[in-house]
């Protein structure tokens, strides 16, 4: 009985209380965790001699607790449990180098993960102090702590390595699917304590990169990590709508406005033509007779051109009592007056 009160005790620190938490969550049913046996202390010094690394002190107590971490959960959904939550810390057997040894039975040309790498070294950049990510060469000597269910690898990494000396500063990096390298902590302290606050959800690695998640990733980081998923979008997004589509109806559903056809310009002389050819239309519509002299309207004199004052002058109306003693010429309307003597 105290056997297992004592064991219960260690599940609960190693934990830190997820489990009961997990429980009471909505849909969570079927939360397992996999106790192990510590590791022995000559398992960590042959993985130290092999690897021409020390494995840092959290680490080493860690394993010395117990050999390896897993803890899943599932969820309920119309009668059936599906898998969801996974954390995992592989055992000390299996944390193994990621770039393992070129075999002899492989083609002479084959390409390898060294084949993507640089050749300058790089340094930190800035005031930011981002790290400089690692090399798959072998300057940086790199193992897998976790497959996360193969959506990437976060690793054990030991940079600026030389060959036969001893590695003894490591960080913990996320590898991507596309082989991109992301900085996730510098102790492994630190990244469990993270691997417990995301609960172990899908993808929860990828909050780390510039991209994120899947939106299937975030859909059940909303559902059961409410407040840190919150956070994340707030720290982000100061509007905290970073994840959603921005339409705006007015402008996607708006219709291409018509050019409208550049007008000819048109002489002076038309255009004053069109207006008197207006205005005799008005003075025949107030049936005032064609052919009078008071049907004749001269255009204003800002619009007249040279053609139409020599027409207006030739067509003046005719006087109805000639002026005596001086000879004057008929217009097109009356013919030529006789003579006063």
């Amino acid at each position: 009985m105290e056997e297992t009160k004592e064991s219960f005790k260690i599940a609960e620190r190693l934990t830190l209380g997820i489990t009961r938490i997990l429980e009471n969550m909505p849909g969570v049913v079927d939360v397992r965790f996999a106790e192990r046996e510590p590791a022995e202390k000559r398992s960590l010094l042959s993985w130290e001699q092999k690897n021409t690394c020390i494995l840092p002190e959290d680490l080493r107590d860690f394993y010395l607790t117990t050999d390896g971490f897993t803890l899943t959960w599932s969820v309920k959904l119309d009668s059936e449990c599906v898998p969801l939550g996974c954390m995992m810390i592989n055992s000390v057997a299996r944390l193994c180098p990621l770039l393992q040894p070129v075999s002899l039975f492989s083609l002479p040309n084959a390409p390898s993960l060294a084949d993507l790498d640089w050749e300058e070294s790089g340094t930190e950049s800035g005031s930011a102090r981002v790290p400089v990510a690692p090399h798959f060469d072998s300057r940086s000597r790199i193992f897998e702590l976790d497959s996360c269910g193969g959506n990437g690898k976060v690793c054990l990494v030991y940079k600026n390595c030389t060959p036969g000396v001893v590695a003894q500063r490591s960080e913990i990096w996320f590898l991507d699917r596309s082989l991109c390298w992301h900085f996730l902590t510098t102790t492994f302290t630190s990244y469990y304590r993270l691997m417990i606050t995301h609960l172990g959800l899908p993808e929860w690695q990828y909050h780390f990169t510039p991209y994120g998640p899947s939106p299937q990733a975030k859909q059940w980081a909303s559902l059961y990590q409410p407040l840190t998923f919150n956070c994340e979008l707030s720290l982000a997004d100061p509007a905290g709508d970073l994840y959603l589509n921005k339409l705006d109806p007015s402008k996607a559903f708006k219709g291409k406005a018509k050019v409208p056809a550049p007008k000819k310009k048109q002489s002076t002389q038309c255009n004053s033509g069109g207006a008197a050819k207006g205005q005799s239309n008005a003075g025949r519509q107030s049936g005032t007779k064609r052919g009078t002299a008071s049907s004749t309207i001269s255009p204003p004199a800002s619009e007249r051109c040279g053609c139409c004052s020599s027409t207006t002058a030739l067509y003046s109306p005719a006087p109805r009592t000639p002026p005596i003693g001086v000879a004057t010429r008929g217009t097109h309307h009356h013919p030529f007056p006789t003579l006063h003597r």
